[in-house]
């Protein structure tokens, strides 16, 4: 047993003075693989804890039903930094921005148009309460007071960025006391008046986040907190990308210069990334500072360790910070990872969208008279599908989507029309023949919003079709979460040099799939050149997005994810393929084109997000 508590301004564990030095690795931005190997990496950069979000969506992806193995085994992901010898700090907020699909709450939250996100809501409560009882029972047996690792856990995450509501912060502080969490329990904000006000509780410690300037940080937060120990709960190192944007990076002497500056001050931290992962699936999250932003499918962070998890002169310059304050490495840095260039893959076989058969293996029609979002029908992520037919003749008239969410492709009579984006909603022109034709809309959910006011973001179509001013009815729906189950249903065709032509020239959306053959096993990079955008699966694994507006030009692929022998790969290419109908499996990464991070970014949660 022991057990993290504070006095006169200092951590004491055990009773004796205690310095918390952790970093942060998401179990479920990891594969379960390669968590060890993350895990010895933090202690031979000279780390004593851990800190991990706990991401609600992974775990209730559908209402009423848990999932805590695989990816989502965050108990055995706690165990495992346990019996490595590392401390574990656990945020379990219902909310946990952390750029995750929106910030970590389930989207069938969303099908409740009267619920209210993140405060007294009865109905919000409830929902909360259902998973704490199915989450912390999990995690009681793991708290330092038990004789497991975790010495603190999180009672709500960045709150006053959000509201301002103190007996929901109670409420959610009190759910963990009954649930037996009796370790040390803590708030974490930016360090400004209105996040201390509106984040904090006077009976729970409060912590900090930053990413700089360290010296008016502190002083900010000791105008509220004059005896409790200082605590950098985000000490951010990186940063995230955006798709359309430059891949964020930060120099490595900056990150070291401020380190050394809050540990000269006597605090502790947490490195927020250690080793930042990979948002793989649909689970990448958005901002909505100015305009509608997606996060890439990377989260390399620019971290000390890389997405694929490789040291770097960051790792090197923190490394040696961390020594010079007393934190030496606890073991020896474990070899890295081998990366295989597994050379083209020819994907010769493609199933089309737009056929009848391939639409009823992936989904149930609903007949409608208005558009609806995607969550009102039971889905969460992926694709949605608005279908009806449009009377003519009308000439040259303009076809306005209300309300996208968040970027729509455009067919008429199995054409394209053109793209309406929700950071660009320009309506498109068309012109329908005296016999009418048929409207197909396909939307694409691109994450959604992690931080600040607006993450309450349903998707599909919100508010109404319209063709000038003529608001369009009687619709067909299909949603589309594009699941393994459906997904392997899909009928392929072999592809002729011709059919790939015409495939790349149409524009239209298809599955293409091909096979490789992999005598050893390691980590890969899947390059996407000639390709435009979509989703790619290896095995049936969901890899997350690929586009050519970058900055990203390569998915990760762990090497678990693959098998001795024959390896299948499948595309969603959402404009036509390539015109050679190749990918490539290289041995090193390409997040894009690069960007400095600066002070203004790294303080960006301190400023007015509207």
């Amino acid at each position: 047993m022991s057990l993290l508590t504070w006095n006169d301004g200092h951590y004491l564990l055990d009773g004796q003075p205690y310095r918390i030095v952790s970093g942060a690795i998401h179990y479920f931005r990891v594969v379960p693989e390669y968590w060890k190997d993350r895990l010895l990496k933090l202690k031979a950069c000279g780390f004593n804890t851990v800190e991990t979000y706990i991401a609600w969506n992974m775990h209730e992806p559908k209402e009423g039903e848990f999932v805590f193995d695989g990816m989502a085994d965050v108990v055995s992901f706690i165990e495992l930094a346990g019996e490595l010898g590392l401390h574990v700090i656990v945020r379990p907020s219902p909310f946990i921005c952390a750029e995750w699909e929106f910030g970590g709450l389930p989207a069938w939250l969303l099908a409740y148009s009267e619920l209210q996100l993140r405060c007294c809501d009865p109905l919000y409560l409830s929902k909360v309460d259902r998973y704490y009882d199915e989450l912390i029972p999990r995690l009681v047996p793991l708290l330092s007071t038990h004789g497991g690792p975790i010495l603190a856990v999180q009672v709500e995450n960045e709150y006053g960025s959000y509201g301002n509501d103190s007996s929901y912060l109670r409420y959610m502080r009190n759910g963990l006391l009954s649930r037996g969490v009796d370790v040390l329990l803590f708030t974490s904000d930016g360090p400004t008046d209105e996040m201390l006000l509106g984040g904090t509780l006077e009976d729970v410690h409060a912590t900090v986040n930053f990413g700089s300037c360290a010296e008016e940080s502190f002083r900010k937060y000791r105008e509220y907190r004059s005896e409790e120990p200082l605590m950098v709960m985000e000490y951010w190192n990186g940063w995230f990308d955006h798709w359309m944007e430059d891949h964020h990076v930060r120099d490595a002497e900056d990150v070291a210069g401020v380190l050394d500056d809050i540990l000269t001050h006597g605090s502790s931290l947490n490195m927020y990334m250690f080793h930042g992962g990979t948002n793989f699936g649909f689970y990448n999250g958005a901002n909505h500072i100015v305009a509608y932003e997606p996060t890439t499918t990377s989260y390399d962070y620019d971290a000390p360790l890389t997405e694929w998890g490789d040291t770097t002169a960051k790792f090197e310059a923190v490394r040696s910070v961390l020594g010079k304050h007393g934190f030496a490495p606890t073991c020896p840095l474990p070899e890295p990872i081998p990366k295989i260039s597994y050379g083209k893959v020819a994907l010769m076989e493609r199933a089309e969208l737009f056929t009848a058969s391939n639409l009823e293996k992936l989904s149930e029609p609903v007949n409608s008279v208005c558009v609806q979002p995607m969550e009102k029908l039971g889905q969460s992520y992926g694709f949605i599908m608005y279908s009806t037919y449009v009377q003519g003749p009308r000439s040259r008239q303009k076809l306005y989507i209300e309300g996208v969410r968040d970027r729509a492709q455009v067919f008429l009579d199995g054409q394209v029309l053109g793209v309406i984006e929700r950071w660009n909603p320009q309506p498109l022109e068309l012109s329908i023949p005296a016999g009418g034709a048929q409207l197909d809309i396909l939307v694409e959910n691109m994450g959604r919003i992690n931080y600040g006011p607006l993450i309450r973001d349903p998707k599909g179509i919100l508010d109404g079709v319209r063709i000038d001013n003529q608001l369009q009815y009687n619709w067909t729906i299909r949603t589309l979460p594009l699941e393994p189950g459906t997904m392997a249903s899909l009928e392929y065709k072999e592809q002729t040099v011709e059919k790939q032509e015409a495939a790349a020239l149409s524009g239209l959306p298809g599955f293409y799939r091909g096979c490789f053959e992999a005598e050893e096993i390691g980590d890969t990079f899947l390059r996407f050149d000639g390709w435009n955008k979509g989703v790619a699966w290896i095995n049936g694994f969901n890899l997350g997005r690929y586009w050519n507006a970058g900055p990203q030009r390569a998915l990760y692929i762990p090497g678990p994810l693959l098998r001795k022998g024959r390896n299948e790969l499948v595309l969603f290419e959402l404009h036509g393929c390539a015109e050679t109908c190749e990918i490539e499996l290289v041995n090193c990464p390409d997040l894009g084109r690069t960007s400095a991070v600066d002070d203004a970014v790294l303080n960006f949660v301190q400023e007015d997000s509207l």
